[in-house]
């Protein structure tokens, strides 16, 4: 859907488009609260080992959806050509990319340095959360009932 925004620089409308912001915040807040409960219930099944790995495996997960909010994110334009669609296309493909290649060396690095780590509460933290952002494609943006347009925060 593209919405027609208010007037741009040279006089002319600037065309604003809904992004997926919202819904890749939301998804990232969710494995935030993840990390936290499962840091906290690891840390009081192994102590403070299990509680570091199971936030290390959040913050595997969690930097490679940052990655890919950071990648994916629309670009305001101004204009609107056929082009689009595929470039859409293009900068999500390579989002993630970019996504699986932060988490495929992450894994890595916290696996060959971290010699303590309590590997059932880094990788169950790690894959409950990439799970939930793979959620995020079901959360929508609130849709007014008057106009039918989304509203974006």
């Amino acid at each position: 859907m593209v919405c027609v925004g208010e007037e741009g620089r040279e006089g002319m409308s600037s065309i604003t488009r809904p992004g997926i912001e919202r819904p890749l915040r939301i998804a990232l807040g969710w494995q935030l609260v993840l990390t936290m409960l499962l840091a906290a219930v690891c840390g009081w099944v192994a102590g403070m080992n299990g509680a570091i790995s199971a936030i290390l495996g959040g913050a595997v997960a969690m930097a490679g959806g940052l990655a890919f909010s950071v990648l994916a994110s629309p670009r305001n334009t101004g204009r609107q050509s056929a082009g689009d669609a595929w470039d859409g296309l293009t900068r999500m493909l390579k989002a993630e990319a970019a996504k699986v290649g932060i988490i495929i060396i992450l894994l890595w690095l916290v696996l060959a340095t971290y010699k303590k780590i309590m590997v059932l509460g880094f990788i169950g933290t790690f894959i409950l959360a990439v799970i939930i952002f793979s959620m995020a494609i079901f959360i929508r943006n609130p849709v007014s009932l008057e106009t039918g347009e989304n509203h974006v925060d």
